[in-house]
Order: C-alpha cells, then structure tokens, then sequence
C-alpha cells in the first residue's frame, strides 16, 4: 500500500491530492523567491487524523512537511524532499470566548483575523497582530512564536498560549489545558512546542489569552531628521506607561507608499516612529509630554478619535501592500540591540550597494524591541549572487550584536546561520530534544536543522 493510499484511508480520497499543479501551488513560500517539491497534499480534519497521517508516514519513512497559512518569510512551509504537505486548514473550531477568564479555544488553522473579530465580539482583544492577519493561522504563529504590531505591549505568541493540543512524531497526542491560571505540575510542554517551528510536533488546536480593551486610544507618528534620534525616542516611548504600539518606518518606505498604494506619509522625515499609546482613561496628554522630550524634525501627526488613528496606520499597514511591486523582496528579519541600528542601517545600505546596485532596502520593524525587517526591494540576485548577499548579511547582523533570526523563526532559509546566535552546546541540546521527539527526523526535515 502506497503512503497516499494510508492517507486516503484515514482522512478520505477527498482530502489527499497528488495533483501535479496543486503540488506545485504548495511548494512556493509566501515571497515567492522559494520553490520546493511535494509528493501529496493530506488535510486532516481532527487531532487524531493528525495523529494517524504522522504514524502512517513515520511507517511508510515519508517526509512531512506542515503548512497552516503559508505566510512564512523565511521558506518554513516549503518541502524539500518530495515531502508530504500535511495542511491544517481544516482544523478550524472556534469555541465561544469565556469573557469571565479573558480566553478561547481555537482549531490550528483558524486565522488571526477569526481571532480577533470573536476577541471583538465580546469587548476583548487578542494580543497579537500582523500585516498578514487574513491567511496567517494561529497555529503557525505559535510554531514561530510570532510578535508584530502589538508585542511591545503583550508580548510575543507565546505569551498568548494558554495550552493546547499537539499531535507527536510517533503518532500520539498530547493535551494539555487547565482552567487554572497558576499550574506548575510537571515540564511546561506547551511553552517546549512555541517556537520549535513544527520540529517536534503539530499543534493542532491551542487555548489563548484575551485582554481587556482599552478604552482609551491616542495615536501619533513623529518624523526624525536621523536614526539615532528616533531611536533615543524610541526608549523613550517604549517605558510609558500605556504603550501600545511602536513602530519605526523608513522614509523610503513612505515614498513607495505614496507612489505605489497611494498612502503619503503623514509628516516630513527620514525616518518616521508610529507611537500609540492606550489605557483606562485619555492617554492624550501624556503622548504630548513625552513627545515634548523628544528631537522631531517637525510637528507630529496626532489621531485622537478612530477615523484618525486608521489614517495614521494606514502608511505602516501599506509597507506590506508595496514590498512586492518590484518582484519578491530579500527579506531579512533581524533582532539588534537599540544602540546597534543606526550603524547596522548604515553598513546595511553600503553592504546592499556592494552587491546590488539596483536595490532599495527598506527598513521598518518593532522598534521598542528592536525587531527589524530590512527588505530589499527590487532585488534581482539569483543563485549564488543571492546567497553571497545574505550571508554577509547574516555576517553584518551578528557583528553588530544581533540575532539572525527574531519573530519570523529560522525556516529553511536561515538554517546555515544559526552557530551565529547559538553555541555548539545550545544546538547539541536542542538536537537531542529533536531527537527525543522525533528519531527519524521525518517531521519538517528542512527546517531550523536541515
């Protein structure tokens, strides 16, 4: 019996695919810049039909890849072994939100954005967000450990994960969820399987934290004549009281949103900072004294009421829309200490200028926890060409301090880098963990090890 034929007998003919073409449409990562290949497409509908697909393909020695949205920007979904692609697409429950205990239970596949219009539904809010809320899945996010638009005041993904259910390599499944907030009982397995990047199992459903709405919002972005002085703003933001957003958006990036989606920025600079600060009562005045302390270049833009605040995001939301109007973006996602990124920004410019003229890198990220996305846009390197930039990239990125891989994880694209963030004896444990969890290593073999 074929792997494709056990597979049909756990999930039904209906949920397993061999079809070339739709194979293909599988294997491509979200930038496009990545191609892999696959042997078959199987979605199970359930954690025991998860459960069974991983001990059929651990029988039959197939690879299995595991997909949710496919947003990853660092090839994590894409198959290198002509690997099974085990979708949770279907694993789309949501349960009702207990706005007592502030939480819901969700399916793995169900989006981000499902997330947060049920936290909405009733006076709550999720504590995470990103650009690419509509596909990303919530199961993937806690494989990678997301953080985005929202972390300086939550946290990242993990800090949102409550418990959850994971199907493991030797095809067994583990729940674990309590209705207490303090359980120290045994390991915390939970927080073992946020982050691993689909390494150690497939998490296939996940209890989350909710929070209170703050009723109470004011907005402003702020433009810098340099880096150094959004980044000494920066500080200053991200210990008030109240913060909730805070995001640094290149000029550059403002001008492809304005020629390209149509979205100026709101204020003159060469660098801009989002700052939006939230709570319990009018967060206004306190904005005004911080921004006070502060080099602008110009007087900031201020949305009181959400008509205004929408118009003042809509220039960092539509950096995501005009990334791609050149072709596929480099994407490099990096994590630097705040006194290394105006250095970092300007070796970046000259080690990009070295190797692709044409290029315009653009930089934006999370500034209060120095989580940057350097992307460099209209980017034409191929094959050896690109590989060259990005590993002396990589190079750049630890010189100054900083971790070649943050809130996007390590996929395959960033496997051959890891020594420069983690000692030989951190890999080794992590490698036995792996090996504890899955013998074989058939589960998500491209990534993070390969």
């Amino acid at each position: 019996m074929t792997v494709t034929e056990r597979l049909a007998q756990v999930v039904g003919e209906t949920y397993v695919s061999t079809d070339p073409d739709v194979l293909a449409g599988r294997s491509v990562d979200h930038t496009g810049r990545y191609r892999g290949r696959a042997g078959a497409l199987v979605r199970p509908g359930s954690a025991d039909e998860v459960a069974a697909v991983l001990a059929a393909c651990r029988q039959a020695g197939a690879y299995v890849t595991v997909q949710g949205g496919r947003t990853s920007l660092v090839a994590g979904t894409v198959p290198e072994h002509d690997d099974v692609l085990l979708s949770t697409e279907r694993l789309h429950e949501i349960g009702e939100v207990d706005a007592t205990e502030r939480r819901i239970s969700v399916g793995a596949g169900v989006t981000l954005a499902e997330v947060q219009r049920a936290a909405a539904a009733a006076g709550l809010v999720f504590g995470v967000d990103l650009a690419a809320r509509d596909t990303a899945t919530v199961g993937g996010m806690a494989s990678t450990n997301a953080g985005g638009l929202r972390t300086v005041r939550y946290g990242n993904m993990g800090e949102q994960v409550i418990g959850l259910d994971v199907a493991l390599p030797d095809g067994s499944v583990v729940r674990r969820h309590s209705r207490v907030r303090m359980d120290n009982t045994g390991y915390d397995l939970a927080s073992l399987f946020v982050g691993a990047e689909g390494t150690l199992g497939v998490i296939t459903a996940l209890d989350l934290r909710l929070h209170p709405a703050p009723p109470h919002r004011v907005t402003a972005v702020c433009g810098f004549a340099d880096l150094a002085a959004l980044v000494a703003a920066g500080r200053v933001f991200r210990d008030l009281d109240g913060i909730a957003a805070l995001e640094m958006i290149d000029g550059r990036a403002g001008t492809l949103t304005a020629e390209h989606a149509g979205v100026p920025a709101p204020v003159d600079g060469a660098w801009l900072l989002l700052v939006e600060l939230a709570g319990d009562s009018d967060q206004t005045e306190r904005l005004a004294d911080a921004i006070e302390t502060v080099d602008l270049c110009g007087e900031p833009a201020v949305g009181v009421d959400p008509t205004a605040q929408q118009r003042l995001w809509q220039v960092r939301e539509a950096v995501a829309e005009v990334l791609g109007v050149y072709g596929p973006p480099l994407k490099f996602d990096v994590s630097l200490p705040l006194s290394s990124i105006p250095g970092f920004a300007d070796d970046a410019v000259a080690l990009v200028g070295e190797h692709a003229e044409e290029a315009i890198p653009v930089l934006f990220g999370h500034i209060g926890e120095g989580n940057l996305h350097l992307n460099l846009v209209r980017c034409t390197l191929d094959g050896a060409r690109e590989h060259a930039l990005y590993a002396a990239m990589m190079e750049l990125i630890a010189t100054h301090g900083g971790n070649v891989s943050s809130e996007h994880g390590v996929g395959t694209k960033k496997r051959d880098y890891v020594t420069m963030s983690r000692s030989d004896a951190d890999i080794a444990a992590m490698r036995t963990v792996k090996a504890a969890f899955d013998p074989t290593g058939y589960l998500n073999p491209a990534v993070l090890f390969g």
